[in-house]
């Protein structure tokens, strides 16, 4: 077995960085961040222009949904947000805590309030919480005896309250990428002071195994360490350890990034016989499913859109296939959505209409809307014209009014311009008859009804 290992150099380290491991204590533990600058993968909120590093710089917090996939940081950016300010924190979790528990730490919030320290609660899985328990933390938070900070890996759209989500502002944590992952690494090996017993090839099917997830790269990581091997693994041999199918690639030929643009420009192109051959070629060389998965949907919103909406419905519902019955018999859902979305009309409108508008919101910085759509609910505010004008669709004829919706210092874009294939030909005809409609009120014209 000589020849499929490598020798593993041991690292060099000063005395100040040998940090050996504590008994009992996981290495995810030993690695949680320390400052927000340390939290990895996350920048674009912890940083000096994100919301959170924001915050913080001002030392006043506001309510906050973070929102992400398993692994990113979520508690970590909680605890250091309340280190941050100066707030005490108080976690909690919607899997184990009911009304009571809730109750008694309202309480416990609202004592520390009166002797002059804020709490920032924290809840874990707060998408678990039914509505009545959601409903209930909204007077605290209003009259602002805690801070809330909730965790979701849901859409929380779907998972939360409106009311809830009225208070709180959704932050969104990205997955961890290839880079971030293996930095967590790199930290695991400086921390433990041993290198991974695992060659070039073994090590990025192990960061691929995480699939973004970084809590459960550590774990993964803190098996390998812990076994004091003195050859490195490769990709097959640490499958078999670590029980977990791991991709194999030909790194000369068919890597995993050539395979995925091959699936996605055959899909874009409408060829569902080369598409299911590539998607093939990845399972066969044991990529995650739940990866693929999550590029066909992807690949549904972008390359085809609303010319057919249910390619994404596929999708979703080949995800939830794959969830109930997991492999291999799942992967016929896969391969399914596959073929509906290669065979499906395209369209990249609505992925060109988002970009120019996400553009705009940059460039346009934070001019109101036209005052005749701002709600006025103050006298102040109705003086000021707010609301007023304002014609409610429903009333009108055809239900549209034709009322200008654009803010008065920016001039009307088209944005969104439909294409003719599928069923974005009836929305290219709907479009055309709602500003028939809209230039006729304009002349002061009955509609044509």
């Amino acid at each position: 077995m000589d020849d499929l290992f490598n020798s593993v150099e041991p690292l060099v380290f000063t005395e100040n960085e040998k940090q050996p491991l504590p008994e009992n204590r996981p290495l995810a533990d030993i690695l949680r961040p320390k400052h927000l600058s340390d939290v990895i993968g996350q920048v674009h909120v912890t940083g000096e222009n994100g919301i959170i590093g924001r915050m913080v710089a001002a030392g006043r917090l506001s309510s906050l949904i973070l929102w992400g996939p398993p692994g990113t940081g979520k508690t970590s950016i909680a605890q250091l947000l309340a280190e941050s300010v100066g707030m005490r924190f108080e976690m909690v979790s919607a899997i184990f805590s009911g009304v009571a528990d809730l109750k008694k730490i309202f309480l416990k919030a609202e004592h520390h309030r009166q002797q002059g320290r804020q709490t920032l609660l924290f809840i874990d899985e707060i998408h678990r919480f039914n509505k009545g328990q959601q409903d209930s933390f909204l007077p605290y938070i209003e009259n602002g005896t805690f801070v809330l900070v909730g965790a979701t890996t849901e859409n929380p759209s779907f998972a939360l309250n409106a009311a809830l989500l009225s208070r709180a502002q959704v932050v969104t944590l990205n997955r961890l990428d290839e880079e971030a992952l293996g930095l967590l690494l790199e930290r695991a090996e400086t921390v433990s002071g041993q290198l991974l017993p695992v060659d070039e090839d073994a090590r990025k099917a192990l960061i691929a195994s995480a699939d973004g997830d970084g809590r459960f790269l550590l774990n993964q990581a803190e098996i390998l360490l812990a076994m004091n091997l003195t050859k490195s693994l490769s990709v097959p041999e640490l499958a078999q350890i670590l029980q977990k199918r791991m991709a194999i690639y030909d790194k000369d030929r068919d890597g995993h990034y050539n395979l995925i643009s091959a699936l996605h420009k055959s899909v874009r192109g409408s060829d569902p016989q080369a598409a299911l051959y590539y998607l093939s070629r990845m399972l066969v060389a044991g990529e995650d499913p739940l990866y693929l998965l999550r590029r066909l949907t992807r690949m549904a919103n972008e390359e085809v859109g609303l010319a057919d909406p249910r390619a994404m419905e596929q999708c979703i519902a080949a995800k939830e296939t794959y969830q109930l019955l997991g492999s291999p018999e799942g992967e016929l859902a896969i391969a399914q959505a596959c073929v509906y979305v290669a065979t499906a009309p395209k369209s990249n409108a609505i992925y060109k209409a988002y970009n120019q508008a996400m553009a705009l919101a940059r460039e346009s910085g934070s001019v109101l809307p036209p005052p005749n759509i701002l709600n006025a609910p103050t006298e102040m505010m109705k003086q000021q014209g707010y609301g007023e004008g304002y014609h409610y669709d429903h009333d009108m004829p055809d239900a549209f009014s034709g009322d200008n919706y654009w803010p008065e210092n920016l001039p009307p874009v088209t944005l969104y311009q439909p294409n003719i294939r599928g069923y974005e030909k009836h929305i290219t005809e709907r479009l055309a008859f709602w500003e028939h409609l809209r230039q006729e009120r304009k002349k002061g014209k009955p509609s044509g009804k």
